[in-house]
């Protein structure tokens, strides 16, 4: 009678599965590429290594972890020495990795590394030109794919942080052929609506190869070249893309990115508080001492009383000072006035006198040149019958009658003949 066949419970079968894995592997050396890398709170890591035909998973306890002496992270090629094994709670196979040794970079980190390269030449990456978020943006714009988990993180974060900011979102393709245009033109749309101040770019978590769209050339530019600042919330915190480092700010989760965005509507309204209590302590202080100068002005008047006795007795003052100074300008005026008076009598005697010589002068000279002084001399003045003189004997004619004026009287004459001389 044939045995009866062994009925196996899923445990035991596990348990045979993994002592016969264990005799015939273990242990065992495996080179692969680190994807989906993950580093839980208690410090294990899980990851898969994987090559062009298959993939395994792995895990890497606490002890051995802390002796890898280099960065753990999607695409980097290692060398594993590990004991094969079967995880009961799932039945997977698995690899329990004891150490692990670098052996190169994987294809997509090495193609990651060159782009990184190329474009920090091209100053993608400068710190400088970055630019600060708003602090109130006026809408949110948020690129990505509608069906990503990301979107419902991001939304559940705005709404419980900044319900009162409109947020805007541009749908775009995440992961696989066509992506990085998708998110290109995503990106350019959002851009073109109105009060959008701040664009998320996000996505859940992944490998190399699953955000290898983020990590695009002319995504890269089209990020620097955003309008609008750019907030990258791409992967998990270890996750670094090219578009990460071209953004104004890298978040290391999309939940992060949308807390980042925007202040709180109550940290906006604790800032708000603050000013308005800064503003009434400045205007207090303004008015203390506005008040404080007031009361030096009041004390250095005085009683209105005194102040006006005080303008009284100045006036006064300086009346008399100025009576004073008009009495003694009267009496020099008066003093050089008789001076000048004295002067100017002596001046009129002077030309008096200076005149009545000329006058005497020139009346003996108008004496000497008297016609009859020259007749008493033996000389005769002749006029013609028009009493004009005769001064050639080609003015007269024969019995022609003339008139003699001499010294003493005159006589009628005739011309008796004419001789030429």
């Amino acid at each position: 009678m044939p045995e009866a066949a062994r009925i196996w419970s899923v445990a035991a079968l596990v348990r045979a599965f993994t002592d016969t894995l264990s005799a015939r592997f273990n242990p065992v050396e495996v080179k692969g590429e680190i994807t989906n890398f993950t580093r839980a709170s208690s410090g294990h890591c899980y990851f898969s290594l994987k090559d062009d035909g298959a993939q395994l998973r792995c895990a890497m306890f606490r002890r051995s972890a802390m002796l890898v002496d280099f960065d753990l992270h999607d695409g980097v090629m290692v060398q594993a020495r590990a004991k094969v094994s079967v995880y009961e709670g799932r039945g997977d196979l698995q690899l329990v990795v004891d150490s692990l040794q670098a052996a190169g970079e994987g294809v997509w980190y090495e193609k990651f590394l060159q782009l990184k390269r190329e474009l920090a030449l091209l100053g993608l990456f400068d710190e400088a030109r970055k630019r600060p978020l708003v602090a109130m943006p006026r809408a949110i714009g948020v690129v990505t794919s509608l069906g990503a988990a990301a979107l419902h993180d991001v939304i559940t974060a705005l709404q419980r942080r900044v319900p009162h900011i409109p947020v805007v979102i541009a749908p775009a393709q995440v992961q696989g052929v066509g992506a990085a245009p998708s998110l290109i033109q995503a990106l350019k749309s959002i851009q073109e609506v109105q009060g959008v101040d701040v664009v998320l770019m996000v996505r859940g978590g992944g490998s190399l190869e699953d955000l290898w769209a983020f990590n695009d050339k002319d995504l890269a530019h089209a990020v620097v070249q955003s309008r609008v600042p750019i907030v990258s919330g791409v992967g998990h915190e270890t996750d670094i893309t090219i578009v990460d480092l071209c953004a104004d700010l890298r978040a290391p989760t999309p939940t992060a990115a949308a807390e980042l965005c925007a202040q709180t509507r109550q940290t906006a309204l604790e800032t708000l508080d603050h000013m308005a209590q800064s503003l009434t302590g400045q205007l207090q202080a303004v008015l203390d001492a506005q008040g404080q100068a007031l009361d030096w002005v009041q004390s250095r008047l005085g009683r209105p009383s005194a102040l006006v006795a005080a303008h009284r007795v100045s006036t006064l003052h300086l009346q008399q000072r100025m009576q004073q100074s008009l009495s003694k300008r009267i009496q020099m005026l008066g003093q050089k006035s008789a001076a000048a008076q004295t002067a100017l009598m002596r001046v009129v005697q002077s030309e008096a006198a200076s005149k009545r010589q000329s006058q005497q002068q020139l009346g003996w000279r108008l004496h000497n040149l008297d016609p009859r002084l020259v007749l008493q001399r033996g000389y005769a003045w002749l006029t013609d019958e028009q009493n004009k003189p005769v001064t050639s004997v080609h003015q007269l004619s024969p019995q022609q009658e003339l008139t003699v004026s001499l010294s003493d009287g005159e006589a009628g004459v005739r011309v008796l003949g004419l001789n030429a001389g």
